[in-house]
């Protein structure tokens, strides 16, 4: 019982997970975090 239990509860996680990603991508902030990825990459590079 305790091992069903552990797998549902994964299980809930891993669907609140895609769905927040879901969200996320829905509303376009996947290119807000590319870009401030890359100004940071560069930054610490020093080419920005």
């Amino acid at each position: 019982m305790n091992n069903r239990i552990r797998m549902v509860a994964r299980i809930i996680v891993m669907l609140t997970g895609i769905g927040f990603i879901a969200i996320g991508v829905n509303r376009g902030e996947m290119v807000i975090v590319l870009r401030k990825a890359i100004m940071v990459c560069l930054e610490c590079i020093g080419l920005g």
